[in-house]
């Protein structure tokens, strides 16, 4: 089981040269893929419960598009040293209905046993499992903790990485800065918009027989051109306060965003967690956060019965109410809403079964509870507190 979910990882984080069963490999090129056949519901129509950066999601109604999706990808050897890859992945995201995005687009050139250097669209090694999270098949659990990966919905970007590898005895360190820029659709406070955000990070990562342990730091300038906060903005400075509404609007403001996480996997006794802190910079729209999860399973035979918690809050805007706006204007209201604290914690339970090679049906349910706004229920009241149950079920696949 565990070489199976490694190999799903390969197959997601590119390119080592090991091919997983069932995967077209024709000489020097490769061609590959993963996806997740879901569904799911909620127990109410009042809000939706959403994944990060998705425009829709489910209610009191079974519906397919919460985590489905499919991934293809392809890789070309050039010669010993040059290779390139290529993956697109079809899923609902920002905009309405299923799209397809091209998510890895990269050359990678091996300089030695230990350096290699990419170069073109990349993923962002943001979190613990950030290559492979859109592989169901690769992961314990259903879909990443809200909680922890909305923070960064962000997941590639177009730049450079050096990668160095090496083996200290058992341990196998690996260390990874990067350098580009993000650009794409983000879907939040209920509308679409365009963001860029150049950035630049390392992650370090060491795995030790049954464990390994990653940490990563990013520092991006994000810029995002929202129609709703720039009708905001302009109610603002139109009140007589320009410095809000100048820091209103996304032009450049700095954020880091540091992660720390471990995975166990010894005696059929399976562990995850992972920590994170958001930083703002600059006065921004965008709160610091902090947020944590905690899985643990235990594997019995092809079975894999697991629990997670998770939990997520801001630590505070670095903006605050201009001291003569009243929070009983429309206005007033609407900047509160935004500034206001976003707060809560979920329990999920769920049973794997790898019921054949290359095949995984999970069984899922969600217990999302708000104590303040909250970061996966959209479409209700802007403050909605109400815990909500999310029942699911998905077959994940990699051929």
């Amino acid at each position: 089981m565990k070489k199976q979910l490694m190999g799903a990882a390969v197959l997601a984080a590119l390119a080592t040269g090991h091919v997983h069963a069932g995967a077209l490999d024709s000489g020097d090129l490769t061609i590959s893929g993963f996806g997740t056949v879901g569904v799911a519901k909620s127990n109410t129509d009042d809000v939706r419960f959403v994944r990060y950066n998705q425009a829709e999601g489910v209610g009191d109604g079974v519906r397919l598009g919460l985590d489905t999706n499919l991934g293809l990808q392809a890789s070309y050897k050039i010669n010993d040293w040059l290779s390139t890859t290529g993956q697109v992945l079809t899923r609902k995201g920002p905009r309405a209905g299923f799209t397809t995005d091209l998510t890895w687009a990269f050359v990678k050139a091996r300089i030695n046993d230990e350096f290699s250097v990419r170069a073109g669209r990349l993923a962002l090694p943001t979190f613990l499992i950030s290559e492979y999270q859109n592989v169901g098949y690769a992961n314990t659990m259903m879909r990443p903790p809200i909680e922890m990966y909305g923070q960064v919905p962000i997941e590639s970007h177009d730049g450079v990485d050096l990668i160095y590898q090496r083996a200290f005895g058992e341990l196998n360190l690996s260390v990874q800065p990067y350098l580009g820029v993000s650009r794409g659709k983000l879907y939040a406070a209920n509308q679409l918009s365009t963001y860029r955000a150049p950035s630049r990070g390392i992650a370090v990562s060491g795995e030790y027989g049954p464990f390994v342990v990653r940490g990563a730091h990013m520092a991006v300038e994000l810029h995002n051109d929202a129609a709703g906060f720039s009708a905001i903005a302009a109610g603002l400075r139109a009140a007589g306060y320009p410095q809000t509404a100048s820091d209103f609007i996304l032009h450049g403001q700095r954020i880091t965003f540091t992660s720390i996480g471990a995975t166990m996997d010894w005696n059929n006794i399976v562990l995850q967690t992972e920590y994170a802190q958001r930083r703002p910079k600059d006065p921004s729209i965008v709160a610091g956060s902090n947020s944590w999860y905690a899985m643990a399973g235990y594997r019995v035979g092809k079975l894999l019965p697991y629990y997670t918690h998770a939990a997520y809050h801001t630590t505070g805007t670095t903006l605050s109410m201009p001291a003569g706006l009243s929070r009983a204007t429309p206005l007033g209201a609407t900047v509160a809403g935004i500034l206001g604290p976003v707060e809560q914690s979920s329990d999920q339970v769920g049973v794997r079964w790898d019921f054949s090679k290359g095949m995984a049906l999970k069984l899922q349910a969600d217990r999302v509870k708000p104590k303040a706004k909250s970061g996966s229920l959209i479409g209700g009241p802007a403050v909605y507190t109400k815990s909500v149950t999310v029942v699911g079920a998905t077959v994940d696949f990699v051929f």
